[in-house]
């Protein structure tokens, strides 16, 4: 794919809730692309919509109005069962409450995501040791979440969101768990990954100290987009 290729398009999208004079807009009509390759930040107030925006894009939330379109396929159009299937080889999830399972070692963790779509050959090992050892975590394999720091934790959940090679990345406040140098160092790694494997990447964000590894600032409040992109300068 080329850099100009969109992995992801949103066009007019809406989320309402309640109808009449308890009507909230979460979302108002927000239309933006991500291209292969390149890394965007959503930036704005709490309770702007940003993580509704997210969810929606990640085919988590149904729009009120408008589509979203992932890898070609409009999200509205598919069954359930076809975007869940969508969601887990086209798109990578990472929360700020990291949600890994509590049970599992960092490594299975990663390698339960990669079985989950259908691999279950000796290559998920080594994938799975191969990513966690690039994010720094090599001597963590089989450390479960509770034995881990909370940097070491949001590489885990790095790991994972990569671990099927979808083209999307999709983070939600991915540093608001973590101390500064934590929140930084993982956000580098991420977009290091990211960059060298031509990963689209979008990232909600308050975190101004991130804002050097982004592409595109987009600024979102009371649910709407502004007029233009924001640059770096614009924000804090």
């Amino acid at each position: 794919m080329e850099r100009d290729e969109n992995i992801l398009e949103l066009s007019s999208v809406s989320k309402v809730y309640g109808e009449g004079h308890t009507e909230i807009r979460a979302v108002d009509r927000v239309g933006f692309s991500v291209a292969m390759g390149e890394i965007v930040l959503i930036m704005g107030p709490s309770g702007s919509g940003k993580t509704t925006l997210l969810s929606i894009a990640g085919g988590l939330m149904t729009p009120s109005a408008g589509e979203v379109n992932v890898s070609g396929q409009t999200l509205t159009s598919l069954s359930r069962r076809a975007l869940s299937r969508l969601r887990l080889r086209k798109i990578g999830f990472v929360f700020q409450a990291f949600n890994l399972l509590g049970g599992l070692s960092a490594q299975e963790n990663v390698a339960l995501v990669m079985n989950l779509a259908g691999r279950k050959d000796k290559s998920v090992d080594r994938d799975s040791r191969e990513l966690l050892s690039r994010l720094g975590l090599g001597e963590r394999l089989g450390h479960v979440p509770a034995d881990l720091s909370g940097g070491e934790k949001q590489r885990v959940a790095v790991a994972r969101a990569l671990a099927n090679d979808p083209p999307l990345i999709l983070a939600d406040e991915p540093t608001g768990n973590l101390d500064s140098r934590s929140g930084r160092e993982v956000m580098l790694l991420m977009s290091d990954l990211a960059r060298e494997r031509r990963k689209a990447v979008v990232i909600v964000t308050h975190d101004n100290r991130i804002m050097s590894i982004a592409d595109r600032i987009l600024w979102l409040e009371d649910g709407r987009l502004s007029a233009g992109d924001v640059s770096a300068g614009d924000v804090g």
